[in-house]
């Protein structure tokens, strides 16, 4: 008999208790098809990545079947005419795992070794540690300077004058820059 994965998402206002009533009556139809479910897990509620039919949350639930595809796919029928049903995915499988499943072990994730920023390591962050490699060139400090963004120049400016162009005139100096140059049309 085909095994397969199906999770269902059911809209956020519906309450646990609804969401197991809804799980046992497929897993009822299931049954009345010729299969069965193997395993069933609820999720609980999480954050949707966008919104579906105005829900940004819902009850997501796990049921591993095995069962011939007109029971499944009857399964799938009744789902779609459904209100409390916002999405199901169902896959067929080689084989069912028989641990819990990625969303239940939660002790993967509390285990993992995160650093000050999510993981990333210890030193610094943002573009002023070692994170953009390289050494560094005309001072330490940070931003864009030296070795981040502009080839050989020294002193680390990227700003360049615009050429001269016919009808400019030539402009005074500051009194904190260096003397424009001008093209030949003083002399």
């Amino acid at each position: 008999m085909p095994l397969y994965e199906h999770v269902f998402l059911a809209r956020q206002d519906v309450s646990n208790a609804q969401v197991e009533a809804m799980t046992k009556e497929f897993t009822d139809l299931i049954e009345q098809g010729g299969g069965k479910v193997t395993k069933s897990e609820y999720w609980g509620v999480k954050s949707l990545a966008y919104k579906i039919k105005k829900n940004r949350k819902a009850h997501f639930s796990l049921l591993n079947i095995e069962a011939p595809s007109d029971a499944v796919a009857e399964m799938e029928r009744r789902m779609g005419l459904s209100t409390e049903i916002l999405r199901f995915l169902t896959i067929k499988v080689e084989e069912h795992e028989t641990d819990p499943s990625v969303m239940m072990r939660k002790g993967d994730r509390d285990d993992r070794d995160r650093g000050s920023f999510g993981g990333r390591g210890g030193a610094g962050g943002g573009f002023r540690g070692g994170d953009r490699g390289g050494e560094r060139r005309g001072g330490g400090g940070g931003g864009f300077r030296g070795g981040d963004r502009g080839g050989d120049r020294e002193g680390g400016s990227t700003f360049r004058p615009r050429p001269p162009r016919d009808g400019d005139r030539p402009r005074a100096p500051r009194d904190d820059a260096a003397p424009a140059t001008t093209t030949g049309s003083e002399e």
